[in-house]
């Protein structure tokens, strides 16, 4: 258990270091488009879960109807 506390605390100095490690492993020509390919990647992530929450809460619903009956 505190081996998952390490990584739930995340300071200004590491996010730093992870920046300066990004910026020399891909160029600073890179990162705009690495950001934008993170970014569609979390909006379609976002997306697909909010298709899952809403097939499970139709099922719940669709559950209780026949319930009701």
């Amino acid at each position: 258990m505190n081996h998952l506390l390490l990584f739930g605390t995340v300071g200004a100095t590491e996010i730093i270091i992870v920046a300066l490690i990004v910026l020399l492993l891909f160029g600073g020509k890179k990162i705009p488009e690495l950001m934008k390919g993170i970014g569609k990647g979390v909006k379609s992530f976002k997306d697909g879960m909010k298709g899952v929450e809403e097939e499970m809460k139709d099922t719940i619903n669709e559950e209780k109807k026949e319930d009701k009956q």
